[in-house]
């Protein structure tokens, strides 16, 4: 499933290719990519033709694009949902196309149609900060709501999230995968940033100091502006940008899908084992679960 990156970059594109258009007609080609969406498929055409795309937000893996008429486009990449901007050829499993005014249509498919696109109502943030990155705005959609600000949020607050930390009792990895603590990292990048701060992927949550927890976090915020700069992770086809390009941070792991290959710390193997229907990754010597 994409992670944070993997949708930021995803988000540029639409910034790219999308901020300033005006949406001229869409075409539904399969409903079940609005299960998101309140009302019908032609509920859904007939709100979002006419309307002009005035930016492009992301927080954690949600995006959204807030509209002209006072909507947002709430886009939900789910395990394989890619946006395309469409070339002669039409992308295999194409759901949704828009036609844009002034540039080339764009696509959302979805091989697996765990994701999906919805017109949604938007209310003012809690706190009055800008609702995610990408904007200003402090409107934030409804089915966003209660996910929480990511970790390349400018109004992300590290001690407020460490404090919460503290009071779980999960294993940190179980925290740091609830997006309504913190949003947008999941397992390639939880088992990243845990390697990077020798920490146990089952250690309690409560068991951990603060030191290390802001430890935790800037090993977080490198791992993620890494992938970044190499446009995210791809271990296969279903992860591409809206070019249809691929990330290459796979070529740079440590942990993560790295069984059996030597730490580039200390150069014991690492290990992966069974975790909750996913899997951990990481080094037996350097992430020593503490008894």
């Amino acid at each position: 499933m994409p992670e944070l990156p993997e949708v930021e970059v995803v988000r540029r594109g639409l910034d790219r290719h999308l901020v300033g258009s005006r949406i001229d007609a869409v075409t539904v080609f399969d409903p079940r990519a609005l299960k998101r969406h309140p009302g019908s498929a032609a509920d859904f055409a007939d709100r979002l033709s006419g309307s002009t795309v005035l930016a492009a937000v992301r927080r954690g893996k949600f995006m959204w694009c807030p509209l002209d008429s006072g909507d947002a486009l709430v886009v939900h990449l789910g395990m394989s949902g890619q946006i395309r901007v469409l070339g002669d050829d039409s992308p295999k499993h194409e759901r949704i196309r828009l036609a844009l005014s002034n540039r080339p249509p764009v696509a959302f498919h979805d091989q697996r149609l765990f994701g999906s696109l919805a017109l949604d109502v938007t209310a003012p943030t809690a706190d009055g900060l800008p609702a995610g990155f990408g904007s200003e705005s402090i409107e934030l959609p409804s089915q966003v709501a209660h996910i929480a600000r990511d970790i390349l949020d400018p109004a992300f607050d590290d001690e407020v999230l460490i404090r919460r930390l503290r009071k779980r009792t999960v294993a940190v990895k179980n925290a740091m995968l609830n997006q309504e603590l913190v949003s947008g990292i999941g397992n390639i990048y939880a088992d990243e940033a845990l390697w990077a701060a020798r920490i146990h992927f089952a250690t309690p949550a409560d068991h951990i100091q603060p030191a290390a927890y802001r430890e935790l976090l800037a090993a977080v915020r490198a791992v993620m502006q890494g992938a970044l700069t190499v446009g995210g992770t791809s271990f296969d086809s279903l992860y591409v940008n809206v070019n249809g390009e691929s990330g290459y941070f796979d070529v740079s792991l440590n942990a993560y899908g790295q069984t059996g290959r030597p730490c580039p710390r200390c150069g014991t193997a690492i290990i992966r084992e069974p975790w909750q229907n996913r899997s951990s990754h990481f080094c037996p010597r350097c992430q020593r679960r503490k008894r």
